[in-house]
């Protein structure tokens, strides 16, 4: 379904799409990166509006996000094609689609579908979110009219126009910064020549008071430098604090790099090691189920303040005003999911 973009501006005989951070200048009756972002008489459209090529119900430590609304139902969403080329993509079946395929849906059904579902929170994810930001911000107002959350799962790759058009409209944001931001790693696997935007992105998406964890996908021998891994947690420290959530997740072969192992559980641990040493509180361990990093520690007594395994809760240690029953500090954590389907109904959340 075809429906007029938001964020474009014209640029002599051709147009600039300003949704991500590729600021694509795109001819008349061509089409951007992404290619469903396209230029149709002068004008900029969307042209998968709506056009869902992948619906899922899951928890949101799948996503993943560890401290906000922890054990939440999420109804997970994607379209078709990117504005990233990563060579690993997990769902290269739709985001390297440069046809649109799937079903469209309105806003407002897919709203009542995540209602019948009892999902607390839309999840806009699979492929990048940002290359579709109308429909979800459509979607997005009708669900918090109806108490549903709405989150990104992106690479970070959005403007600051962007962000801006997010404000009030998503709740929170995991960004994947992908290999640590190596500029060789980004270069040569993901057709991306800079992580200068995702940090810019980050920036205004804390300034925009959305909650935010960051993944970074540790792929050995091409994106598991201990130095660039230094550097990346340094800056998270420095520029967004100790308290956001860190996870690193582990490789798995996919898409056009099978030639490749694994992460190994010592990589993944030593830049665990690493995110610790430049004071980050709240780092994690994923893609790796049974490991005890997958835990909330608290902080300041080291107790586990949520247990996991996998995406199930297994502990939880942790107030109603989100402070560890152990020594009372306060723990980060967005949402009380957990405790209202523990300690209530479910249906009482609507």
């Amino acid at each position: 379904m075809l429906k007029e973009a938001t964020l474009w501006e014209r640029s002599g005989d051709r147009i600039r799409c300003n949704a991500c951070s590729r600021r694509c200048l795109i001819k008349d009756g061509s089409h951007g990166f992404c290619y469903v972002r396209k230029n149709m008489g002068g004008r900029l459209f969307l042209a998968n509006y709506g056009v869902l090529d992948a619906i899922q119900l899951d928890p949101i430590e799948k996503k993943p996000f560890n401290h906000f609304m922890p054990g939440a139902k999420v109804l997970g969403v994607g379209t078709s094609s990117c504005n990233f080329g990563c060579l690993f993509c997990q769902n290269h079946n739709i985001s390297k689609e440069n046809d649109i395929e799937g079903i469209y849906i309105s806003p407002k059904d897919l709203v009542r579908m995540a209602m019948d579902q009892k999902a607390e929170v839309i999840a806009f994810t699979y492929n990048e979110p940002t290359i579709f930001i109308e429909y979800a911000l459509d979607v997005a107002k009708i669900a918090h009219e109806n108490g549903i959350y709405t989150v990104f799962v992106s690479n970070g790759y959005m403007t600051k126009e962007a962000v801006q058009l997010m404000k009030g409209n998503i709740d929170a944001v995991v960004v994947d910064f992908k290999g640590n931001a190596e500029r060789v790693f980004t270069n040569k696997y993901m057709a991306v020549y800079s992580s200068e935007p995702i940090k810019e992105a980050l920036l205004a998406l804390a300034n925009a008071g959305i909650h935010i964890e960051i993944t970074d996908l540790v792929i050995p021998n091409v994106g598991d430098s201990e130095r660039a891994c230094a550097e990346m947690c340094e800056w998270i420290s420095n520029n967004l604090g100790d308290n956001v959530p860190l996870h690193f997740t582990r490789f798995y072969p996919d898409y056009k790099m099978q030639n490749i192992g694994a992460t190994p559980l010592k990589t993944l641990e030593r830049h665990y090691g690493i995110a610790k040493q430049y004071g980050l509180r709240y780092v994690y361990i994923g893609n790796v189920p049974g490991n005890s990093n997958e835990s909330t520690f608290c902080p300041e007594c080291g107790s586990v303040a949520i247990g996991r395994y996998g995406f199930d809760i297994t502990e939880w240690n942790v107030t109603k005003n989100m402070k560890c029953k152990s020594c009372g500090a306060s723990i980060p954590i967005v949402g009380d999911s957990y405790v209202h389907k523990h300690k209530t109904s479910i249906e009482s959340i609507y």
